[in-house]
């Protein structure tokens, strides 16, 4: 940090009378509200009102002028690695969120001391009106309730429940905004908002893919070569589905509106046909297959 006396512009043999009308002087140029959006303003009056606040002190400018403490206020060689207390309990703090820094001319009756007597009454409104902050947490989601919606619990850390109602549609890594259930606030102010991160837990079967579902379905030999109805599976529940006679395995059938449900409307479920032989020996699917000729020129391999 800067030496004060430079900050301030002063000598070191300077009186607390000439050290006040510095910092004075200084503080009327630099001071926030008088330099809205100015960060420099803002460093060089935190800056000014520290130099203040150590030199403006007896003890401590005696203690800086000896070595002491640094000009930070922290001692230089500190006893069983303890610091200044007296300073250093102010840490953290922005001169000017506080009386520090100006209380020595904001009991005046001209205009500078009458804008600093307001800025302190706002900042204490402010803090009075303060919301709680926000909570976070990660909520799990099985698949069909992200999908069709559903309430799900959380546990709290410091104890009980909260019951969140899963929207229809919702996405995995999206975050909902739970107004009022996060932490009280500290004064009068309203409690922050529970921000929950949703996990949604992959299926055995369903895939999501925008708004629409995608779902592998075994067929047999039969049904691909013949056709017929099967029952397939939707995120809703089963449906009949019809397969056209000469299916193959990556054939993709559409049923509309079986999707995921949103605001925008609603997906739809993509079935994509698997052809599955028995895993059991089949005498009979044997004995057809092994009297099968196909037809001359045949040859599924062709265009590899």
């Amino acid at each position: 940090m800067k030496d004060p006396y430079e900050i301030l512009g002063v000598a070191k043999t300077a009186t607390p009378e000439e050290i006040r009308k510095a910092y004075r002087q200084l503080a009327k140029k630099l001071h926030p509200d008088l330099n809205p959006g100015d960060k420099r303003a803002e460093e060089r009056f935190k800056e000014v009102a520290s130099a203040n606040d150590l030199l403006s002190d007896p003890d401590k400018r005696r203690r800086f002028d000896a070595g002491e403490i640094d000009a930070a206020g922290a001692e230089k060689a500190p006893p069983q690695g303890r610091y200044y207390r007296e300073y250093a309990s102010g840490a953290g703090h922005h001169p000017y969120e506080s009386a520090e820094g100006y209380a020595d001319f904001a009991e005046g009756d001209d205009l500078f001391a009458d804008l600093l007597r307001r800025s302190r009454e706002q900042q204490r409104e402010q803090m009075r009106r303060a919301p709680g902050a926000d909570l976070r947490y990660e909520l799990h989601v099985p698949f069909l309730d992200a999908v069709n919606g559903g309430v799900k619990t959380i546990t709290l850390p410091q104890g009980g429940t909260l019951d969140v109602t899963i929207p229809a549609g919702v996405e995995d890594g999206q975050t909902m905004r739970l107004k009022g259930k996060g932490a009280p606030a500290p004064a009068e102010g309203p409690p922050g908002d529970a921000l929950v991160q949703i996990v949604v837990e992959p299926h055995r079967y369903f895939v999501r893919e925008g708004d629409d579902i995608l779902v592998e379905l075994p067929i047999t030999v039969k049904e691909a070569a013949l056709g017929g109805e099967v029952r397939a599976p939707t995120t809703t529940g089963g449906v009949m589905l019809k397969i056209p006679r000469g299916s193959n395995t990556g054939d993709t059938l559409r049923l509309r509106g079986k999707g995921v449900r949103t605001r925008r409307g609603a997906g739809d479920e993509l079935v994509r046909l698997k052809v599955v032989m028995p895993k059991e020996p089949d005498a009979e699917l044997d004995s057809f297959l092994a009297g099968w000729t196909p037809k001359a020129g045949y040859d599924p391999r062709k265009e590899m």
